[in-house]
């Protein structure tokens, strides 16, 4: 059962896209100051509580909430959420959480930089962990990222090598860095084994629309492409309907998609969540990047055991020995933040 604790409806166009975040220019940033944080051990469990602004069914969130349900079986932390929160509420329940007492507050404030970071400026003895495309406040806000290139780099691999017509659609939600860069290395892993590849890129401009990234992803089938890269919920539906392959992203639907989701690059969020419920544990948490602990490394990422009933054999030796070389520091994915762009 849900610990929601409030709902509010969801109101995706009120994001902002990366220009618009950069307009706000540094101040934003700037927010809280600077000095030393008075963070006191704590005993199990933490109050943690978190703010999403769409359900938690969805991919990116559902990470996140797997995470900290995972450390509340544990006994580590008491956990309540709010979803569906809109950009526009979104200060306002981030202050009553923190007005609550909560120990750790977890979030994604990509559209609200600057009223998050104020709240947090308010509160300097509560733990902030939010994704953000900017760094860390002091003393007391921690960012995080789901840099899961890695795996992405992989799967494109497998496109690569598995298309028939030599083109590949990708559909997106929001042209921002956080999924600029899983289909720009998505892409440049395709390249890297078939140079014939061309894309089609669309943005949906939501995070949560399923029919919407269905539409596009049939536009994309109608122009020859066979393998649809599956950034937003909808495009695997289009896929199956249309008999075309899909790769996953952040979670492994291939159970729920067999034969048509051919690969999937995840994202474990427990390195991130349990460090950071460990810091305020221990009274030790400040404001840093955790951005690092998505990394195939630190166990943030991964790609899905690929099926070789699905996937040919001599292609899974070839991306398997490319992940080897990830994992042993020999081969660097590139950090691209750029907005991907059609070449068909």
């Amino acid at each position: 059962m849900r610990k929601s604790t409030e709902t509010v409806p969801l109101f995706s166009s009120g994001r902002l896209d990366r220009r618009q975040l950069l307009a706000l220019g540094a101040g934003a940033l700037a927010l809280g100051g600077f000095g030393g944080a008075a963070f006191a051990a704590k005993a199990k469990p933490i109050k943690v509580a978190a703010i999403y602004t769409v359900p938690v069914e969805q991919q990116w969130v559902s990470r996140i909430h797997k995470a900290l349900k995972a450390a509340e079986a544990r006994g580590d932390i008491t956990y309540k959420f709010s979803e569906n929160v809109a950009n526009t509420d979104y200060e306002r329940v981030m202050r009553q959480y923190s007005q609550e007492g909560a120990d750790l507050v977890v979030g994604e404030i990509f559209a609200v930089e600057r009223p998050a970071r104020k709240v947090a400026a308010d509160y300097p003895n509560t733990a902030y962990l939010m994704g953000s495309s900017f760094g860390p406040t002091k003393p007391n806000l921690s960012v995080f990222d789901n840099f899961i290139h890695e795996p992405s780099f992989l799967t494109g691999m497998v496109a690569g090598k598995m298309t028939k017509s030599n083109i590949i659609g990708l559909v997106g939600g929001y042209a921002i860095p956080e999924v600029n860069r899983l289909m720009q290395a998505f892409m440049e892993g395709a390249v890297s084994v078939n140079p014939n590849v061309k894309f089609i890129v669309t943005f949906i401009n939501s995070w949560y629309d399923p029919p919407k990234a269905k539409e596009a992803a049939f536009a994309q089938i109608d122009k020859g492409a066979d393998i649809l890269y599956a950034e937003r919920f909808g495009v695997s539906d289009a896929a199956k309907e249309r008999g075309v392959k899909a790769i996953g992203n952040v979670i492994d639907t291939s159970s729920q998609y067999p034969g048509t989701v051919i690969a999937s690059a995840l994202w474990q969020m427990e390195p991130t969540v349990d460090r950071a419920i460990k810091a305020v544990v221990d009274g030790t948490f400040t404001a840093e990047d955790y951005g690092p602990f998505s990394y195939m490394a630190h166990g943030g990422a991964s790609l899905a055991p690929l099926d070789p009933k699905v996937v040919p054999p001599e292609v899974i030796e070839l991306v398997l020995l490319r992940e080897k070389e990830i994992k042993d520091g020999l081969f660097r994915v590139n950090v691209n933040d750029a907005e991907p762009k059609s070449t068909l």
